[in-house]
């Protein structure tokens, strides 16, 4: 019994072919899912390796008939579709692996016989089709990622989220719900940084009324308003202590008491943790207790950060332009090939968050349709494209003589062209760059980027209704 390669690509089949012959492994090949198909009444063959898209029955469906008919024979399923849609798709189907295009060949041919050898062992149990939150990516360190989001989507265990701020973390946790049992039920999502200290333990398990002086009624927290469904707790490092000993009593016997209450409540909640910072070393520092690290341990995902990703960011910068147009009501921007190479050289200290404040910024501030490297923020195109390893990326301070030459150089420019009102459209930039720039840099808590910029945060709300942000 051979593996079967299904594609209708012809390149695709002829490389796995010699591959597999190289490697001893029988092999027979098929243009399309329906040959297939109807080869499948009469022979069974010990894996399959099947693109998605291809004319007539598509790798899903074909995936799905295979798994009615042969519910233990591993199918691999292929696509050039970096989306999580195809991934999460595929192993709810009951796929063995997922395997993007292009490929290592060795890995491919390592990945079949590693489904050789453990043929009939994977789960078949499909799981709902639901909307998804937007996330892509061709980078590997991603494909991980979609991976792990396919193989739990069947399971409520714990799950910790690290990466650093503006890398995705909240919608990984969405897709990690969306994509489980407990779809149908509210995902919360709460920052545990956001919340004063003295404030939390209220917005986590509610209060009775009369439980202290403003509490004028019975409030349901976020475990009574996840019920059922899941919590997202993010910025999980900066929780105070004594809140670590409540959360990990729920996590432990699975109750918890309203604040001023006296009487068990039952928290059905799957907990899904995001953090930016080291936990291993808040425990070793006494700032985490190492016991609820470990009940929040039990499956992490790590995001990588925008730098290790940079294959991805011109897939995520037309995304972006394209969702800030349509917020707009406008054409989407067209970046031309040096300004998108601009930003690919760049390295983003507030990750994806920041490339989509940038984008934002484009559509907003860029005068034509067709982007050029001129029309990029100040920041950016004051750097080098090539940046050494210490030098500042975009929304980091270059040296303070570098910006106010490139100020004066602009100035100067619009002067000899006769422009007027400079200083109103330059303040308009500015404001805009640096509240883009703060906001991404503390991953959208205005608080913070407030009081990074010196301003209280009605300042903050205002100037962004003002500038249209």
């Amino acid at each position: 019994m051979p593996v079967w390669i299904i594609d209708d690509d012809k390149a695709i089949r002829w490389v796995l072919e010699k591959a597999l012959a190289r490697s001893a492994i029988d092999y027979r090949s098929f243009a399309s899912a329906d040959d297939a198909l109807n080869l499948l009444e009469d022979e069974q063959p010990r894996v399959i390796i099947s693109d998605i898209r291809m004319p007539g029955t598509n790798g899903l469906k074909f995936l799905a008939s295979v798994k009615e008919r042969h519910p233990q024979l591993p199918v691999i399923i292929m696509t050039a579709h970096a989306d999580l849609d195809s991934a999460v798709s595929a192993f709810q189907g009951g796929a063995f692996e997922y395997l993007p295009k292009p490929f290592d060949i060795d890995q491919a041919v390592e990945l079949i016989e590693r489904a050789l050898a453990e043929a009939g062992q994977h789960d078949n149990s499909p799981a709902p089709q639901v909307a998804l939150p937007v996330l892509l990516g061709q980078a590997p360190a991603m494909q991980d990622v979609f991976r792990a989001i396919g193989r739990l989507s069947q399971s409520t265990v714990t799950v910790l989220i690290t990466g650093e701020s503006g890398t995705g973390k909240e919608r990984v946790a969405e897709a990690l719900h969306q994509h489980s049992v407990r779809a149908g039920r509210p995902f919360i999502a709460l920052n545990t940084a956001a919340i004063p200290k003295d404030l939390l333990e209220s917005e986590l398990f509610g209060h009775e009324k009369g439980a202290f002086t403003g509490a004028q009624a019975t409030r349901r927290g976020r475990f009574e308003e996840a019920e059922g469904g899941t919590l997202f707790l993010d910025e999980i490092g900066d929780m105070p202590t004594e809140l670590q000993t409540r959360l990990l009593r729920v996590l432990s016997d699975g109750h918890f008491y309203r604040v001023g209450g006296h009487t068990p409540i039952k928290a059905n909640v799957r907990v899904i943790a995001a953090t930016h910072q080291n936990l291993e070393e808040r425990v070793r520092t006494g700032q985490f207790r190492e016991d609820l690290y470990h009940r929040l341990n039990v499956i992490r995902l790590r995001l990588p950060p925008l730098r290790e990703r940079s294959e991805d960011i011109p897939l995520l910068t037309q995304h972006f332009l394209g969702k800030s147009a349509a917020n707009l009501g406008v054409e989407p921007k067209r970046l031309s090939p040096a300004a998108m190479q601009c930003i690919v050289d760049y390295q983003f200290p507030g990750n994806v968050r920041q490339l989509e404040n940038l984008c934002q910024w484009i559509t907003v501030m860029a005068p034509g349709q067709m982007v050029e490297v001129s029309d990029l923020p100040p920041e950016l195109k004051a750097q080098p494209l090539s940046l050494a390893p210490d030098a500042p990326a975009f929304g980091q301070p270059a040296a303070e003589s570098d910006w106010i030459k490139g100020l004066a150089a602009e100035i100067d420019r619009r002067l000899a062209a006769g422009e007027t009102g400079i200083i109103d459209d330059l303040l308009h930039r500015f404001e805009t760059c640096c509240i883009l720039t703060s906001l991404a840099h503390t991953a959208g808590r205005k608080i913070e980027a407030a009081q990074a910029l010196g301003w209280g945060r009605n300042t903050l709300t205002r100037k962004i209704q003002e500038l249209g942000l």
